[in-house]
């Protein structure tokens, strides 16, 4: 019998623990796509304790807490940190065959040391021993980012911050890259035009422009795009229910956004209308700059609506979504692409039943100009588990070519998270392994290492344009 999470967890062949050991393993990891925060990079936060590290806004703990029976005092309510850490605790033993069982775990060893399985009996035990180490200059967040050989971060922006924190942190010039993602999801939320007024308000104080007609207001986004480009940004990112792609005259555009101006109502035709106009603009500008852009598919978000009202958003309501995807996908690349203005482009999909929708619609737009340019992003939040990266990774391998793909990332607000990218890798190469050992593969090791270290670091590291 194996030991739990010994050096050869999930790798169940000998050719798998060779891919993981000798090429794997000590990639560093750009990470072209996390929610965390560029402030507490930049002032090298220090945490208090294991509670403000890894329960603060992790709405993936908080789910099972809830399911598990915990009250939200020790969720998202006034509870001390370590009432709300034992009540994690508690939880854990309940989270067999979830991967958060693998991950607390694997965090709790990667970061501190710790190899005590986690229970109520062991929370004060495990508390403790990770707040000694928290309070030492190497368990600030640079530390802990160094540690997992971090080499690259992307956060997600609104087109609307400031990226002081981004420019404080270039200013020093540090070995880590943080670059902002521009996330311009507000800009174009019609569906709620008082909201999307109160936005287009805060777009004209930042960039000083008095945004009456449409033409201002893409004036005016265009230039937070280039001054996002300006301080280093090469990726968007769009979290979308599905594409948008209702065809559209530039007359229609204008009209739609007098309406939403003069807080008019918009019909749902005239939103999916000004939606799409949106985000062929974005992607043209995205194009133009030779930036990467990524959508984010199929989240049925916010879906209690009582506890967003108390809550609000990104508070663990959300899940997947049965969106018809293909047509309105195909639609909008080939829109772009018949212009020659398709961007480097990664689509993530969160239901899995459109996973080989996904993997061959990309094929339709890899054009040979750049390798993987259009590409099949990894398994994306409920995906992001053993079975939903295996699924993902064999749709891509089927139906296009696994050795392109720009792997993993941590999609977290977490500076504990980084051991996603450990259990990503091993996977990957224990499905190599496998088929090399049944030989439907060859036993090449050199070759099939270069495509693991390939997919673990290289490609996200030249499909990004730094």
């Amino acid at each position: 019998m194996k030991q739990f999470l010994d050096d050869n967890f999930l790798l169940t062949n000998r050719t798998a623990e060779r891919l993981y050991h000798e090429y794997a393993k000590e990639m560093p990891i750009i990470d072209y796509h996390n929610h965390l925060i560029p402030e507490q990079i930049a002032n090298d936060v220090s945490f208090e304790n294991l509670t403000q590290v890894w329960l603060y806004g992790d709405h993936y703990k908080w789910r099972a807490m809830r399911t598990n029976g915990v009250n939200e005092d020790y969720i998202t309510g006034g509870k001390s940190d370590f009432e709300k850490f034992e009540k994690w605790a508690e939880t854990v033993p309940y989270t067999m065959r979830n991967p958060l069982y693998h991950w607390t775990h694997l965090e709790l060893r990667r970061y501190f040391g710790v190899n005590d399985i986690l229970s109520g009996s062991t929370a004060r035990k495990v508390y403790d021993a990770c707040n000694a180490k928290l309070v030492t200059p190497e368990y600030s967040v640079r530390g802990l980012l160094n540690k997992m050989k971090v080499e690259a971060v992307c956060t997600t922006d609104d087109p609307i911050d400031s990226l002081e924190h981004h420019q404080k942190i270039a200013a020093e010039g540090i070995a880590l890259q943080v670059r902002p993602t521009f996330r311009p999801d507000k800009a174009m939320a019609a569906e709620d035009v008082a909201s999307l007024n109160d936005y287009i308000n805060k777009v004209e104080k930042v960039t000083e422009l008095s945004i009456s007609d449409f033409d201002t207001y893409l004036k005016a986004l265009k230039q937070r795009h280039d001054y996002f480009d300006a301080n280093g940004c090469r990726v968007s990112d769009h979290g979308l229910e599905q594409i948008y792609a209702e065809d559209y005259t530039d007359e229609e555009i204008s009209k739609i956004f007098s309406k939403i101006r003069s807080n008019g109502a918009l019909t749902e035709l005239e939103v999916l209308k000004f939606k799409s106009a949106m985000l062929v603009h974005f992607a043209k500008w995205d194009h133009e700059k030779g930036w990467v852009q990524q959508f984010h598919l199929g989240a049925l978000r916010n879906n209690n609506r009582r506890m967003l009202s108390i809550l609000g958003p990104d508070t663990g309501w959300d899940s997947i979504g049965d969106f018809s995807q293909g047509r309105q996908l195909s639609k909008f690349l080939n829109g772009l692409d018949t212009s020659d203005q398709l961007a480097k482009t990664v689509i993530y999909n969160l239901n899995p039943a459109d996973n080989e929708l996904i993997a061959t619609m990309i094929g339709n737009f890899n054009d040979g100009s750049v390798a993987g340019k259009v590409q099949f992003g990894s398994g994306w939040w409920f995906l992001d588990q053993k079975d939903g990266m295996i699924k993902q990774m064999n749709a891509l391998s089927n139906m296009g070519l696994i050795s392109r793909f720009i792997g993993m990332l941590t999609d977290s607000r977490s500076f504990l998270s980084y051991p996603r990218h450990e259990y990503f890798r091993r996977i990957l190469c224990n499905l190599f392994g496998e088929e090399v050992e049944n030989g439907e593969l060859p036993n090449d090791i050199e070759w099939i290492g270069k495509m693991v270290k390939d997919i673990c670091y290289y490609n996200a590291k030249n499909y990004i344009s730094w």
